[in-house]
């Protein structure tokens, strides 16, 4: 006679499943006003020194394939044995987005640390 299955959990499980059936509305803590109005000043020059980054990351992202379209014969070009618009299409961006969103979180870093010390 085949043996029965019996289930095995730890006892860590009850609780767990028990943490799951909880639910409470989580609301993030109350800011005082003073706060309120600097994270709103700070949120307003970030937005604003957003946008140079963001027509950069745009023109960047659009002008690479309309520069290929524009120079088909940039297809027979090689380097390495690798068409440079393969290069320009596979390579090229990556660097170049790291780069602007470096610089675009050091820009949002300084409108913090420059409200700080207003």
């Amino acid at each position: 006679m085949p043996s029965r299955r019996v289930a095995v959990t730890s006892p860590q499980t009850r609780i767990a499943h028990a943490r799951r059936r909880v639910h409470t509305a989580w609301r993030p803590p109350a800011l005082d006003p003073d706060d309120v109005q600097r994270a709103m000043r700070v949120y307003a020059v970030q937005r604003r020194r957003a946008l140079l980054p963001l027509v950069l990351l745009v023109s960047l992202l659009l002008g690479i394939p309309a520069v290929l379209a524009a120079w088909p014969a940039l297809d027979d070009v090689r380097l390495l044995g690798i068409p440079v618009s393969w290069l320009a299409m596979g390579a090229l961006p990556y660097p170049l987005m790291v780069g602007i969103a470096a610089w675009q979180l050091r820009r949002a870093e300084r409108a913090e640390s420059a409200d700080e010390t207003a």
